[in-house]
């Protein structure tokens, strides 16, 4: 009799074990199914700023990595195409290297910012030219055309050639307004894309042209300006003053894919690792603010 129960008690214990697995299994496999149901899903299309274009580019990779029902098509044209438009509804998100603020034509209302990082720009000249640093008026007086040799600044008796950005691009708008002092460049060649002008500066003796620090390579040399070189620690304080946030704007507010992919573009991952290696600053790391009208506060 006592055998019997033993038996008993021991086919009760199995079968209570086999019963909480099998419990064990279904939460398991009902989770698995609510993960998967709640993955994000469907189209976004960014268009604007050629300098934030790199960034958001490697960033959107690695994002459909892990968010395979997300696609994501990422375009420059810059940022006074990106602005008009995410306004007109054309796109999902227009990238800016200004505020919408700042640009004719647009109701900054109307749009949602969202800032993902901050890019250092510099002015650059072909190697050949044989100067490193100018001064901010000297900068001025080149792209106004009132210095037009290098010799006039200690460089190698050669003619300047100018290289600008056309209208509505954002680097332009950042660069005039902190070298310009409201004066007008002199006219010239304009090309929108800063990778095209980096190799045009690499590629024509005498030129001259601005970049985001991200476009900066070995063949091409970047200004310092009154003895202060165009590094992200002197972006982070201000000493360097030509810089601007990276706008990712959207029309309203975002919708889920969307939203989802704006989180991961100030997530760790992107902030720590892929703003850095690919040359812009993160706004962690900024001890300054600047508004729409350009003034610079402490933080």
């Amino acid at each position: 009799m006592k055998k019997l129960t033993k038996i008993a008690t021991i086919i009760l214990a199995s079968s209570a074990l086999l019963v909480g697995c099998g419990k064990s299994n279904s939460s398991s496999n009902a989770s698995a199914k609510s993960n998967s149901s709640t993955q994000v899903s469907g189209k976004i299309t960014i268009v604007g700023s050629t300098a934030l274009q790199p960034l958001v580019e490697k960033a959107a990779e690695n994002f459909q990595t892990d968010n395979s029902k997300v696609n994501i098509t990422v375009q420059g044209g810059g940022s006074g195409t990106g602005l008009s438009q995410v306004q007109s509804g054309a796109v999902t998100v227009g990238n800016s290297d200004i505020f919408a603020e700042q640009q004719s034509g647009i109701k900054a209302n109307k749009l949602v910012d969202h800032k993902v990082a901050v890019v250092g720009m510099a002015p650059v000249v072909n190697k050949e030219a044989g100067v490193k640093n100018v001064t901010m008026k000297q900068l001025r007086d080149i792209f106004t055309g009132k210095i037009t040799n290098w010799k006039q600044v200690g460089g190698k008796d050669q003619s300047i050639v100018l290289i600008n950005r056309p209208e509505g691009s954002g680097t332009r708008a950042t660069f005039e307004g902190a070298v310009m002092d409201g004066q007008t460049a002199k006219k010239s060649q304009e090309q929108d894309s800063n990778g095209t002008v980096q190799k045009m500066v690499a590629q024509t003796p005498g030129a001259v042209s601005y970049l985001a620090f991200s476009y900066i390579k070995s063949d091409i040399q970047p200004l310092s300006i009154n003895g202060v070189k165009p590094t992200d620690a002197n972006v982070t304080n201000n000493k360097w003053k030509i810089w601007s946030y990276e706008h990712m704007y959207t029309k309203g507010q975002p919708n889920k894919a969307t939203k989802a992919f704006l989180n991961y573009m100030v997530s760790d991952k992107v902030q720590k690792s892929l703003v850095k290696d690919l040359g812009y600053i993160s706004i962690s790391n900024m001890h300054v603010a600047k508004n729409a009208a350009g003034k610079v506060t402490t933080k």
